[in-house]
Order: C-alpha cells, then structure tokens, then sequence
C-alpha cells in the first residue's frame, strides 16, 4: 500500500469532517484474489549467439524467435536481448521463456509492414483479420517480458490521424512522408490500403465462407494490437517500457495469473485506439506500480462484445489494480464498453489520475447484455480530469431517452430488459477526491433496468458541475463533498429510487441544492446535511412528487 498517499487523503477528508471510522471500511478488501506467478530457469541465451546484430538495419527476426525457440526447447529460461537498437519483426514467445529487454536496449519493431502477415484475430471479442503483432503468444505456461529496456512497436505508420491534432509543422511532415489526404484535407490514412478498409462496410470482421486472402487489398487497415497473449497461464510483465503501438498497446485475452508491475505504457495522446491496457475475459490478474500515458482507455477491462461475448462466457474476475499512474488516457480505471462476458471482484485502489478524459469509467451500452458487479475502488487521487471524474454510463455512444429536463424524447422506442440488456450493480467507491473536473459524479442507467447498489463514501470533488444520478437505484453518496461552480443544481436526481444522502457537503450559498426530475423519483432521503446554505432547497420538474424527497 502507498502509505504516503493513504496520510494525504485521510488528512484531506479528515479536513473536511470526514470520520476515520468510515475511512476503514473494508468491504471485501481482506480477502483479496490470488495471483500465482512464473518461475523461470537461470538459464540465459544471449540473441548475439543466434546471429542478432544491434546495428538498427539488420531485421533480426529470424535470429530472436530462433533464441526464443531454443530455449524453450531445452526447458526455458531467459532470452536477453542486450545493449543496442535491434530492429525486428514480430516476435513470437514460447512457453517457460522469459525475454529480457536489458536497460540499454531498443527493441525496435521495423515500419515495414509487409513483415506482417495478416492472421486471423480477434477485434471486440469477433474474430477479425489482423496484421500479426509485434510480439504474441498463444496457449503459453510460464512466460514473461522482463527488464528495463525499450520495446517500440512503430505504431505512427499504422494508424490515421487528424490535422487538427497534430501541429502545423507535424502534419507538413506527415502529409511529405507518404499516405494519402482526405478530399477535405483533414485526415491523413496510411495508404491506398487503409482507405479500402475503412470504406469496405464491417471489413474489420472476418466473415463466414472467408479467407485471409480476401482481406489482402485492405491489409494495412488491421492494425495489430502491440503485445497479444491469449489463453496464456502464468505470465509476468516487469519493468519494461512499451511505446508507440499501432493500436492497443498490451492486450492479454483469457489469460490466468497474470501479473504486470512497474511497466510503462508510452503512447502519444493522439493515438488512434491508443489504449494502454485491455485485459478481456481473464481470471487472477495484479496491476502493480505501473504508469500509463495513453491515446485512448488506461486501464481497461474487458469480456467480448455483443453476442460473441455472451457465448464466450468468460467474465475478467478476480483482478487487483493498485499503485497505479494514468495521465491524459480516455479513462483512468475503465469498465467497458465491450463487457458482455461480465466483470466482477475487481479491486482497483492507491491509484493517480492526471488530465485523463474521466476517471472512474464505467461504460455500456443497449445489446451488450454482461453483468459488472462487485466493484471495490478506494484510495484515488485525481487531478485536471476534462470530463466526469466518476461515470457510470449505460448510454455509451448514444443518448440518453430524455432531454436534459427529464421529459421523454419524442418518437423514444420502449425497451424491455432482456438477455441483451447490461447490468451494473454493487459497486462501493471511497476515499477518492478530484481537484478539478467538468463534472463530479454521473450515473445514467436504463428506463427498463436501472443501475442498482452503487456506494459512494468519503469523496472530494472539486469540479465546475456536481452530481447527476438518473434510472437509478439504491445509490449511497455518504461523506460526499460536492465543491461545484454550477450550482443550478449541485445534485440532480431523475426517475430514480431509493437514493439516500447522508452526510453531503457543497458549495456555500449554492443556487439550488437539489433538483428531483420524473414521475419514477421517489425515497429519496437526506440526512446529516445542512441545507441552509443553499438559496433553494428543492425543486422539482418533469412530474416529480414534492413527497419523492425526505430532507431530516
């Protein structure tokens, strides 16, 4: 645990009258997963011996898969790439091999990219074409990459970009290296290839009836995920740097016992489906001490999309995620969107988000179906969020059926909740504070099956909006602080129930302190809370029963 950070935030919400009675409570916290962990054979085999050279021209693909190979062979042990630029293409691992990526090393993977041959893949949870990765494993004991050294996967000549995030001497630069411009000169694509892909309707599914072949005039459209490990057991990321990925960065698919500590994900803020971290359908997983500065999600768990995620069946369970740093990402600790296999006993705490889009990241959408629940998050500190600092949203992509004053849309289509129909519940969120966001807290379920038993304790936000809680249900907001700008209202609550505040501070001399939306807002109940500082206690739209709300 970081002790240091646990003493500034109990100082913090001490500050503001906060009991440390409160901060203690552990939920589930004292019987955490456990995670096993590989144990490698001393036995090194230097690439040099297989004929590598460090020269930055010659490609030694064949020279470090050979190294990987042969170790594996003889009952593993530690390829060490050592000091130097090797440029390479992709690298396949064995099983019961360790690569070492010294201090002193670049493991360049070459811009080539007919040094990737397509291979059937998987995009969301469905099969797809994809380029091969940079380095993958499949059906693996007793793996790992190691050392702290660099590992770049060349992604800038893969993915499509737009002018406008881009300088204009980068995008000059850009544009003089090749590809091709959009006819309104606001994106560049990689080539003739990538345009066909995008333009082919669902090319990015491998079909029934199907070869890889048939995918070959499109090929550079399937960007390869950086690092894939699939259905892999054991396996340990340690200390290396991995950067520049062509799409997602590290992407582990059923694996078990998987353990990434003090890796560093560097990806630029502008790239495309630049995600640090996706970690789909996987069972006994810790996230220790690593930094992530991504293009896209953070930290992100997954289970399959749609469908195909249901069929799989395969919820991501049992994952520890502490001590962990995410700047500028999409999201800091995301859930979703593609999370139809479920998730649940997730333990994510003693984190830092920097100038991410969110924070706590909670997304779904109508179709996915999946259940996320048993959710522990505590010990979060937040800085310059551009967003919502805490999100549970199950309009991912879409909108929401009402207008923002909680009247319907007109023309809105009735849903009934079915196998297809997401759920969030028992989620205990505390010790967390924001200084600075666009919005504090939202929650936004589903008229037909609302978000149930969220649990929110000891939070601090700092941010321009306060809370919206909409089709929810037993919602909890104990010791929240809600230090907002906009105060008309600092807490909006739409057809939603069973909602209990205990113990709500806001900002002095706010416009509205509440306001209660819809003809389904009822038990509403606020106790602890002075609301004399607020011009207007309640007011109450779209329908709302002056009797939804008790104040005490």
């Amino acid at each position: 645990m970081n002790i240091k950070k646990n003493i500034c935030i109990a100082l913090l919400l001490g500050a503001y009258g906060f009991s440390a009675s409160a901060q203690q409570k552990e939920y589930s916290w004292t019987n955490l997963p456990k995670i096993a962990q590989p144990v490698f054979k001393k036995d090194t085999v230097n690439i040099l011996k297989y004929g590598a050279k460090p020269d930055g021209m010659t490609l030694n693909t064949k020279s470090i898969n050979a190294a990987i190979s042969a170790c594996s062979a003889k009952g593993g042990g530690v390829v060490l790439i050592p000091q130097g630029l090797w440029l390479t293409g992709p690298i396949v691992l064995k099983s019961n091999v360790n690569l070492h990526v010294s201090r002193a090393a670049l493991l360049q993977f070459t811009n080539d990219k007919s040094q990737y041959p397509l291979v059937e893949g998987n995009y969301e949870g469905h099969p797809s074409p994809r380029n091969q990765s940079p380095i993958s494993g499949t059906n693996l004991v007793n793996i790992g990459i190691t050392g702290d050294g660099i590992i770049d996967g060349a992604g800038g000549v893969w993915r499509a970009i737009g002018k406008e995030r881009l300088s204009e001497a980068e995008w000059k630069m850009l544009v003089a290296s090749g590809g091709k411009v959009s006819e309104n000169g606001k994106t560049w694509y990689p080539s003739d290839s990538y345009l066909k892909g995008m333009n082919e309707k669902e090319a990015i599914y491998l079909k029934p009836g199907k070869s890889l072949k048939d995918y070959e005039d499109m090929k550079d459209f399937f960007r390869p995920n950086m690092v894939v490990l699939t259905n892999c057991k054991k396996v340990l990321l340690q200390n290396v740097t991995v950067q520049n990925s062509p799409a997602w960065c590290l992407h582990p698919l059923l694996c078990e016992d998987l353990t990434l500590r003090n890796v560093r994900v560097r990806n630029p803020w502008n790239a495309q489906n630049g995600d640090a971290i996706d970690i789909e359908s996987c069972r006994n997983v810790l996230l220790e001490g690593n930094t992530f500065d991504a293009g896209d999600d953070g930290i992100c768990i997954k289970s399959g999309r749609d469908e195909e995620g249901r069929k799989r069946g395969k919820p991501t369970e049992n994952v520890i995620a502490r001590n962990n740093v995410v700047y500028r990402a999409h999201g800091g600790f995301v859930i979703g969107s593609e999370m139809s296999g479920g998730a649940r006993n997730i333990f994510v705490t003693d984190c830092t988000f920097i100038g991410t889009d969110i924070g706590l990241r909670f997304k779904t959408t109508r179709g996915r179906g999946g259940v996320v629940e048993k959710i522990y998050v505590k010990n979060i500190s937040m800085k310059d969020i551009i967003g919502s600092a805490i999100l549970f949203d199950m309009y991912y992509g879409g909108k929401s059926v009402l207008d923002g004053e909680g009247n319907k849309v007109a023309n809105t289509k009735t849903y009934t909740a079915d196998i297809t129909t997401p759920q969030f519940k028992d989620f205990y969120v505390s010790n967390v504070v924001c200084d600075g966001a666009a919005s504090g807290l939202l929650i936004r379920g589903l008229p037909e099956l609302a978000i149930k038993g969220i649990h929110l304790e000891n939070i601090v936000l700092k941010t321009t909006k306060g809370a919206d809680i909409s089709e929810a249900s037993n919602v909890t907001l104990k010791n929240v602080y809600l230090e907002c700008t906009d105060t008309k209202p600092v807490v909006t609550i739409e057809n939603s129930s069973d909602i209990k505040l205990d113990g709500l501070k806001y900002t002095n001399n706010a416009d509205v302190l509440f306001s209660v939306t819809g003809d389904r807002s009822k038990n509403i109940s606020v106790i602890n809370t002075d609301t004399s500082k607020a011009k207007e206690k309640v007011t109450f739209k779209a329908g709302a029963d002056s009797k939804a709300i008790t104040i005490k």
